[in-house]
């Protein structure tokens, strides 16, 4: 199993659905400074994480929504994580049924 090991200023993660997205972005600290429900494309994407692009990095689950975030990510220049979701559940250490919509 290989880990993603890079460092940078800001870690965006993102619970990819059909029709929406839930974008949590951090900074180095661990401080939470977003986290929200928003529309799953990539205008609404870029409004959240714009003030955050000079040093990024995005993550996914591999599922069968990511592929229009990896598009993006590459358009843009930003670093771009996808995750198998079995190395992700070994990293949580189990999946909790407590987000929003799962």
């Amino acid at each position: 199993m290989q880990f993603y090991t890079k460092k940078h200023q800001y870690y965006c993660g993102i619970d990819l659905h059909t029709k929406i997205i839930y974008i949590c972005l951090l900074d180095s600290d661990g401080k939470v400074l977003e986290h929200k429900q928003t529309k799953a494309n990539p205008e609404a994407l870029m409004t959240v994480i714009k003030p955050y692009m000079n040093d990024l990095v995005i993550t996914v689950e591999c599922m069968f929504t990511w592929y229009w975030v990896s598009d993006f990510c590459y358009e843009h220049n930003i670093e771009f994580v996808l995750g198998h979701a079995l190395y992700m559940k070994a990293v949580h250490g189990g999946k909790a049924k407590n987000d929003k919509i799962d």
